[in-house]
């Protein structure tokens, strides 16, 4: 959450003042983190935990 924080005050500095992209792009603090929740699967509890196998 914190990274989001940053990047929309990031964000904010360059809508009101394009000068600061010139500093704020080098530091990375306009860059999105990518990473998303993974889906759950069917026949799983979670995304990746399965249900636990039972051999008999």
């Amino acid at each position: 959450q914190a990274e989001a924080i940053r990047l929309g005050l990031s964000r904010v500095m360059c809508e009101l003042d394009p000068e600061n992209r010139i500093v704020l792009k080098p530091e990375g603090l306009l860059t999105r983190d990518p990473r998303m929740v993974e889906r759950k699967k069917f026949g799983q509890k979670k995304a990746r935990k399965k249900f636990q196998f039972s051999k008999r």
